[in-house]
Formats: structure tokens, sequence, C-alpha cells
């Protein structure tokens, strides 16, 4: 990288061109969040998250059409990591209430499959269980068996050796296996993974992980602010929201537009724009120790020249930096599946965000503020 240790480009006078760049960017994201709004993930909005995964390749499309109208309001499917993958996610916490007693049916059929006619009784029911009495511990135990094998969670009600009931689980996710084992008999399937978050939690992980974006920021600028002054500080915060909310814009503007962009904002996005401040900050603060050092040997140099000159020097290390980066995170965007896509998204373009707002944001905010109130920056 020898090529970018004696360049001598004028940064600062380019300035204006980014400008305008971010705040076309700025614009365009954030008029698509207002008008299209941002998608979150189950973490946020809540509901009940279900990876399938089949043992040969499956059509997203055909297992929509399956699902849609099995009556849980709005399904969203994606393929999940390879082509026998489906990641299924509805809003819905629990079985409607109209669709219960189907399951119970389906649930009291097999049953009678395995003991035609045996007595049982239904001891107790919640939104997502059913409880069954039988006469005799062995019955239990081997309807309990044959229900599991079948795909059924059942289990016992308790650990007693003289224990005769078993309660059977009644979720979404046993009903999307029942409809699909009729449906598709040819592609056996299990279920890999059922999450649930109440709309509550979601509410309360979505301000939180606002609270810990705002707390960093806080905190770097007062970190900064001792260690440079507070201009330098004002100046690096400025670029991480810029980063930041340009980035947040891209989720909305891309949203249906590029396949495979489809992106949602949970914990994992969260988690990648912390590591994007950690990185942009990072880099800002490699240009400012070469201002300060700069401006402890070149008194009278102008400022505008003196930040140039200090970016030239850092830039071979810039491009160093962010392009492995950009390589690993590349290689995550491309092979690491849905379920790794919005992390690498967000620290891919962040990553370029990052680098330019060192020079064009943060740097060039010190110029300004030297620039308009004929301030004399020194240390």
């Amino acid at each position: 990288m020898r090529i970018f240790e004696n360049i001598h480009i004028d940064w600062l006078g380019k300035r204006k061109i980014f400008y305008v760049i971010s705040l076309s960017l700025f614009l365009i994201g954030w008029i698509n969040v207002f008008v299209r709004g941002l998608h979150f993930g189950i973490d946020f909005k809540g509901g009940t998250e279900i990876v399938l995964q089949f043992d040969k390749p499956v059509n997203v499309s055909t297992v929509r059409q399956y699902i849609e109208n099995i009556g849980l309001g709005f399904v969203e499917l994606k393929t999940f990591g390879s082509e026998t993958g489906v990641l299924v996610r509805t809003e819905s916490q629990n079985i409607p209430t109209s669709i219960f007693p189907k399951v119970v049916t389906h649930i009291d059929n097999a049953i009678d499959k395995i003991y035609p006619g045996i007595p049982k009784t239904k001891v107790d029911t919640t939104a997502s269980s059913v409880t069954y009495s039988f006469a005799n511990v062995d019955t239990t135990n081997e309807i309990i068996s044959q229900l599991l094998n079948a795909g059924y969670q059942a289990g016992k009600v308790s650990e007693e050796p003289t224990n005769t009931q078993m309660v059977v689980r009644v979720g979404i996710a046993d009903w999307i296996k029942e409809n699909l084992r009729t449906k598709m008999p040819d592609n056996h399937f299990q279920i890999i993974k059922e999450d649930h978050v109440g709309p509550k939690v979601g509410n309360e992980l979505k301000t939180n992980a606002l609270i810990a974006i705002v707390l960093s920021l806080i905190g770097i600028l007062i970190y900064l602010a001792f260690r440079f002054k507070f201009i330098f500080a004002v100046g690096a915060v400025v670029a991480l929201f810029h980063d930041v909310l340009i980035t947040i814009g891209l989720y909305a503007a891309l949203y249906g537009v590029i396949p495979g962009l489809n992106l949602e904002i949970d914990l994992t996005v969260v988690a990648a724009f912390l590591t994007l401040i950690g990185y942009s900050v990072n880099d800002t603060v490699i240009v400012f120790d070469r201002v300060r050092e700069n401006l402890k040997i070149h008194k009278t140099m102008p400022l505008e020249d003196l930040i140039n000159q200090s970016v030239n020097r850092t830039m071979s290390r810039t491009i160093l930096t962010a392009g492995t980066v950009l390589l690993a995170v590349l290689v995550l965007l491309i092979f690491g599946g849905e379920v790794l896509r919005a992390f690498s998204f967000t620290l891919f373009f962040g990553t370029i965000t990052g680098t330019y707002s060192s020079i064009f944001i943060a740097s060039a905010l010190v110029l300004e503020y030297a620039n308009r109130f004929q301030k004399k920056v020194s240390f």
C-alpha cells in the first residue's frame, strides 16, 4: 500500500460535494422511513418465528400457498439458509380460538389410531396445551411415546410412578406441521426452531436497544471531549449519528426494491450498529490523533491544509483497515445466509459511510467551526 503513503489530495476542498451526497442519502432514506416505515423483526414487534427444515429442496411459494390460508392471519415466509430451510413468521402468539378445536380433534384422532376407542378424559385445556387422563400408567406412557414419534409435543404431567396424565402442547408450529404433513407427504420435515416474543417484551427490547445506542454515543462524546477538544468530540458524534441514520434509512429505502435485501431490524442489527459505532469512532480518533500531532508541530499552517495533510498521512492505514473489514463482511453478506444478512449489510454499508464520515463529516465540522467563529484550534 505504498501508493497511498505520499499522496497530496485536497479532501476538505471537496467536502461540500460529500455534504450533498450525505444529505441526499439521508433524505432518500428518511422519506422512506416516514412514508413506508421500518420493518421490525420478531424481537421488537412480538410474534412467533418458526424454522422448518425439509429433507428435499422446497419451493417457498408452494409452502406459502399451503400456510397462508390456515387461519393464522398474515404469515411471512423466507428461505432459511439453504433451499431446504423455510423461515415462517406470524404476529400470532397462540393458536386462534377458532382453530384450537381442530388441532385437538387431530390429537384425538392420533390417539384413536394408537388405541382405537380407548377411554380418555380431558382434564385441563389452556390456550397452548390440552391435558388427558387415561386408565393406567402403561397406556399413558405408550401413547406419549407414539405421539412423540408422530411429531407431537407430548409429555407426562408429573414424573410420579402412578402418573396417568399426559399433556400435549398445542402451538402454531403444531398446526403448521399438521397441515403440511398432509399436503407434502413426500418431503419429510422437522421444526428446528420456534421462538415466541410477546408485544410487551418486544417494546421493552426496542426501548432498551435505543437507550444502548444513545448511551454509547454520549459516552463517546464525553471520552473524546477529555481526550481532544469539545468540538472534536461533537464532530465525531455527529459523524456517528450520520452513519447510523443513513444506514437505518437504507433499510426502509431498499425493502421490497432489491431481492435479498428485505431486511428487518432486530437485536442482531442493534449489535451491528454498536459494532459500527465502535469501528467508525476508532477511524475518526486516528485522524484526530494525527491532527493533534501536526497542530503541535505546524503551529502556523492553515487548519484546512493541516487536516488534509493528516488525512493523507493516515490514508494508507484507512484503506488497509477498511478494505480487510469490507472483504470479510462481503463474504458474510454473500454466503452467510438469511440469518446474518442484516448484520453483514449493516457492517458493510456502515464501514463505507464510517470511513468517509471521518473525513468529510467529523474533520469537516471542526474546520467549519474554526472558520465560522474565527477560532484557532490548538493543543
